[in-house]
């Protein structure tokens, strides 16, 4: 929950004017904002999206929520889903993302289902199995072909603004499971072919380290996405990689 349509149009200028680095690169910027970006960004190489979704179809008494069909309004290509802020604050459950997940498909977005483990569960040796959990309730639900139009972001929830980052060993490690996984579910093909992102505290410092390991094909930026300068320096680390 950050932005002001005065400081956002500073940050998605310096994004627009900035040259093609040849792979997908979008802000989820908060509702509000969505027609501003889409302002900014149309026609350059940056795409946009929304950071949250309603698992309801458009219409119906649902006050206050956003449809997967309103974020297309405003011309989104992707969605968050399972954000692990939503989570941990909102209580969303395994089986609400799965559903959140088909509905962005049904409306024809991306979703970037967000999958990780806490603090707790990283320390009771959990990690493996509380992400498969994750993966396993939305294939269940929407099925391997579906779950093959899907992003992954991996979040450590325990290194997310605590001053504490996983090292590129911990995060490939991961990923290395996520994309095993996605194997078992969908096949060979999909798993190779699927973005995995990392999103544990990237910044341009650690970017370039964590962009080299073999399974992590990018990243999902929180705070460093902030400044146009930074943004665009993990963007230069992934083109780099």
């Amino acid at each position: 929950m950050h932005g002001s349509q005065a400081a956002n149009a500073d940050l998605l200028k310096a994004l627009s004017d900035a040259p093609d680095p040849g792979f997908p690169v979008a802000v989820c910027v908060p509702f509000p904002y969505l027609h501003q970006a889409g302002n900014l960004l149309e026609g350059s190489s940056v795409g946009w999206g929304a950071q949250n979704l309603s698992e309801h179809a458009q219409y119906g008494a649902y006050t206050g929520e956003v449809s997967g069909a309103m974020l297309k309004d405003f011309d989104c290509r992707y969605v968050l889903v399972g954000h692990s802020e939503r989570r941990a604050l909102y209580g969303e459950s395994d089986a609400l993302v799965a559903v959140k997940t088909e509905a962005a498909l049904a409306s024809g977005l991306v979703p970037i289902l967000c999958v990780g483990e806490t603090l707790e569960e990283r320390e009771c040796a959990v990690t493996e199995s509380v992400v498969e959990r994750q993966l396993t309730a939305v294939h269940q639900r929407i099925g391997s072909e579906a779950l093959a139009r899907c992003v992954i972001a991996y979040e450590p929830v325990w290194a997310i603004g605590t001053g504490v980052t996983a090292t590129p060993a911990q995060a490939q490690a991961v990923h290395a499971f996520i994309r095993a996984r996605l194997d078992a579910l969908c096949g060979a093909a999909v798993a190779a072919r699927t973005s995995i992102l990392y999103g544990g505290s990237v910044k341009p410092q650690n970017a370039a380290e964590l962009f080299s390991q073999p399974d992590i094909d990018g990243g999902l930026i929180g705070g460093a996405a902030l400044v146009a300068g930074d943004f665009l320096a993990i963007v230069a680390a992934a083109a780099a990689s």
